[in-house]
């Protein structure tokens, strides 16, 4: 997946929101939850956590634009597979939420790797992310086990 996150509205919408940026920074990309909610049945937070945790990880592994040593980086030398973003997602949600971490993905109906993959092929198809012919759904499935990886609250507090 490359780094194309969108720059989501931060209230959810039933309709497509743009409008110019308080920031300086690029607008908004349109974003027809709709149709996102109709590729993937998951809540605005959970798209706007995969786009964050995507930032986070390619940032994690390629570091800041102004880091490369290009004069003008490409999307090609920022890209992540599926297994490295579930592993980003995972340390993003626990640097996020820490022993609440699985507990906030479920609420999302986050359950699984299979999940993020899920989120983001919807993103790829309502055009918000971009992906390479080599990325598929299926570099996402059985990356790492949400019990193993996510310990609950109650099961850290009973030792």
């Amino acid at each position: 997946m490359s780094e194309h996150s969108p720059q989501f509205p931060k209230k959810s919408a039933k309709k497509p929101v743009s409008g110019p940026a308080s920031d300086g920074q690029m607008p908004p990309i349109k974003v027809d939850w709709t149709l996102l909610k109709s590729l993937a049945p998951y809540p605005t937070e959970a798209f706007h956590f995969v786009s964050e945790g995507l930032a986070h990880t390619v940032q994690s592994i390629h570091g800041h634009r102004e880091e490369v040593k290009e004069l003008v980086p490409t999307d090609e030398n920022r890209h992540i597979n599926g297994r490295q973003l579930c592993l980003g997602l995972r340390n993003y949600a626990l640097e996020r939420y820490g022993l609440l971490a699985r507990t906030v993905l479920h609420r999302w109906n986050i359950k699984a790797t299979e999940d993020f993959g899920k989120i983001v092929f919807a993103m790829v198809d309502a055009r918000l992310m971009r992906k390479t012919d080599e990325d598929t759904p299926e570099d996402f499935q059985h990356v790492f086990d949400f019990h193993e990886a996510f310990p609950d609250v109650h099961e850290v507090a009973r030792g």
